[in-house]
């Protein structure tokens, strides 16, 4: 794949420049939000190029710049190169059009990936890199708001079945999507209403001694005691069952997603699309430092936990949740195709969540 200067007698259209702002993958998912949203209405936000694509969004950040004879960037070397040895050619190209040519066949090959997976919104981002930092690929989670659980949430199908797809989607899902389960809203909660405390007498001086709080008043006051008691059957752990107490169809169904979920875990160090170090991550994007720990999909249900899901989801919707699902770095151009093998084991993964929660429990 050879490329040419653009001929000065066909200047390239200028246009807006993509955001080169390091933050703009999480922001953008902080700003926008998926359909699935239950607790916070979304604010109104630009489309993305690729919006018209089921939501999904491929970006090459950084400047794209389009006037006569300006190299391609690094990023754009490195995937380009692995552009040119899935498609050889001996095309010739003006760098306007292999700018072009590299970015449609990436968007192409990512979103035949992520096409299937409807369960969340997922971005994925080519960052620039500068300097001794090389470019890297990152995957956004752009859904906010908690995960339709389907049946294990709404159906009459018997609570061992429910509260064992619960706690196998607590155990596995946060491998591959940043996700918050009951614990972490629990202790989010704690620190927000009970400076920490965990249990109701501490709790208890803390609302006195710290926010105010009359002796005589606490008993209308949320205590941790009082969080956990709202917790439906299915959520609670001790309730699942082994899998020879399950329907042969249930069981199938989480032996699929267990074995996908393993296939995930065999992802050899520094192969995994589906990994983040927050050092190298603050390093690429340092305005993520300031926005919430939080993930910003949740497993609670907004049925029984609106009030808190509201707190820290505002908050969140404020300074930006922790939406970042993988981050991997491109020393080279010869890493992209270990991060598609990787990429597509994830979101196989996240096709499987997707049969458990669209299990008929009527049909066993």
């Amino acid at each position: 794949m050879a490329t040419r200067p653009a001929l000065p007698d066909r200047p390239a259209v200028r246009r807006p420049k993509p955001s080169t702002s390091r933050s703009s993958p999480a922001r953008n998912a902080a700003r926008g939000a998926a359909s699935a949203s239950r607790f916070i209405p979304p604010p109104v936000c630009g489309s993305h190029r690729s919006a018209d694509l089921a939501g999904r969004a491929v970006a090459l950040s950084g400047d794209i710049p389009t006037i006569f004879d300006t190299p391609l960037a690094r990023h754009h070397r490195f995937v380009g190169g692995w552009v040119a040895r899935q498609h050889p050619s001996a095309a010739i190209y003006t760098r306007p059009q292999v700018r072009r040519h590299i970015e449609r066949t990436f968007a192409a090959a990512v979103l035949d990936i992520l096409k299937p997976v409807e369960l969340a919104d997922l971005g994925v981002a080519v960052l620039r890199g500068d300097g001794d930092r090389p470019p890297a690929l990152v995957v956004t989670c752009e859904s906010v708001g908690q995960l339709d659980l389907g049946w294990i949430e709404d159906s009459d199908a018997p609570v061992a079945w429910r509260a064992t797809a619960y706690a196998a989607l607590e155990r596995m899902l946060g491998r591959v999507l940043p996700v918050f389960g009951y614990q972490d809203l629990f202790e989010e909660i704690a620190r927000w209403y009970w400076e920490g405390e965990t249990d109701d007498a501490a709790a208890r001086q803390v609302l006195v001694d710290y926010h105010g709080a009359e002796e005589d008043d606490l008993d209308g006051q949320s205590l941790p005691s009082t969080m956990n008691a709202r917790r439906p059957a299915w959520m609670i752990a001790a309730n699942a069952v082994p899998p020879a107490r399950l329907p042969i169809g249930l069981r199938r169904t989480l032996v699929a997603l267990r074995r996908t979920f393993e296939a995930v875990e065999q992802i050899p160090p520094g192969c995994d699309a589906w990994h983040v170090d927050h050092e190298i991550l603050f390093d690429h994007l340092p305005d993520l430092e300031e926005a919430l720990h939080l993930p910003p999909v949740t497993l609670v249900p907004f049925d029984q936990f609106a009030c808190e899901l509201d707190d820290i989801g505002r908050h969140g919707m404020e300074v930006g949740f922790s939406d970042v699902a993988g981050l991997y770095p491109l020393p080279d151009a010869d890493r992209i195709d270990d991060w598609f093998a990787s990429l597509r084991l994830g979101a196989t993964f996240l096709c499987a969540v997707q049969e458990l929660i669209r299990f008929d429990p009527s049909s066993s």
